[in-house]
């Protein structure tokens, strides 16, 4: 009893200390409920979608009954209220700036739409897709490193939001899913140049037609938007005349998660419609070409002395 005492005492006499101690208390309680409440909604909610938005607002409801408290406490007194800013500022200058830029990147990330789960991104040197965004962290399943193209490695990365402010972020889905990407045919020097434009230009406009049409209507509300001009979505063909060979230079449009398979359908059908030529088109190799080999010129007379002496 006398410890109760002491205690009760002590608060009384020490009334800020008692009202920061209570908000801390408070603060916690509400930190606990929205985790028991998410972790209930993780086990009851069968569809992702709808489970991962509601623990998305359950987290918002509880954020802001935080701020709800934390106004309360503090704008009773002015004075009181004034101390504690100082004070928080101090700590947060010191040993929170990090945690702070997390959570005013995640706020940022919100309401600026920077991307959202499901976009495929690149931050900070890494590239993933977005599976989840919370007040701290934005959670990636990582594509590329050690697999070629645009594979999962199966490593989950957790990034700072922090780093929405620290450089460029680049989103391949945002407003325009699409990609353009290329590759390079090379043709040897004597083929029927005619023909080999024929064939890669008619099969890959059959191959990427689905692409081109989706992507018009889309290109034209990019232009509508941003201060962009116009670009061709259709696929082009430039050729480049090198030592070695012709070089065929393949751009074309493609949706952002389907780089690889299309690469493979093009080489695997212009490939086959080439070999289907007979020999009209042939594709090019390295080649080395010797342009002249000096004489050499031997003086038999003095190699004859040579062997007497």
């Amino acid at each position: 009893m006398k410890i109760l005492t002491y205690i009760e005492e002590w608060l009384t006499a020490h009334t800020f200390t008692a009202s920061i101690l209570k908000y801390i208390f408070w603060v916690v309680v509400v930190l606990m409920v929205i985790s028991l409440i998410r972790k209930f909604l993780r086990k009851s909610l069968p569809d992702n979608s709808i489970r991962y938005k509601s623990q998305k607002g359950v987290e918002v409801v509880g954020y802001g009954l935080i701020a709800f408290l934390t106004v309360s406490y503090f704008t009773g007194s002015i004075k009181d209220f004034a101390l504690a800013i100082g004070l928080l500022t101090a700590g947060i200058t010191i040993t929170l700036q990090e945690l702070i830029l997390s959570i005013a990147g995640s706020f940022y990330i919100f309401f600026v739409k920077v991307y959202k789960p499901g976009d495929r991104i690149e931050i900070n040197g890494i590239k993933g897709d977005v599976i989840d965004i919370d007040s701290i962290y934005t959670t990636m399943m990582e594509i590329g490193e050690w697999v070629s193209s645009d594979n999962y490695s199966g490593r989950i990365v957790k990034l700072s939001n922090s780093f929405v402010f620290k450089g460029a972020i680049y989103n391949y889905s945002q407003d325009f899913p699409f990609v353009w990407d290329e590759f390079n045919l090379p043709i040897r020097y004597g083929s029927d140049i005619e023909l080999a434009k024929s064939l890669v230009v008619q099969l890959s406009s059959e191959i990427l037609s689905e692409y081109v049409s989706q992507s018009q209507a889309m290109w034209k509300e990019v232009v509508n938007k941003y201060y962009i001009e116009d670009a061709q979505v259709e696929p082009t063909l430039a050729i480049t005349m090198t030592d070695n060979w012709i070089q065929f230079n393949i751009r074309y449009i493609v949706d952002y998660k389907k780089r690889r398979f299309t690469k493979h359908q093009l080489n695997e059908r212009i490939g086959k419609a080439i070999i289907d030529t007979n020999g009209k088109v042939s594709l090019a190799s390295a080649t080395f070409e010797i342009v002249k080999i000096p004489n050499i010129e031997v003086d038999h007379n003095k190699v004859n002395k040579k062997g007497n002496s």
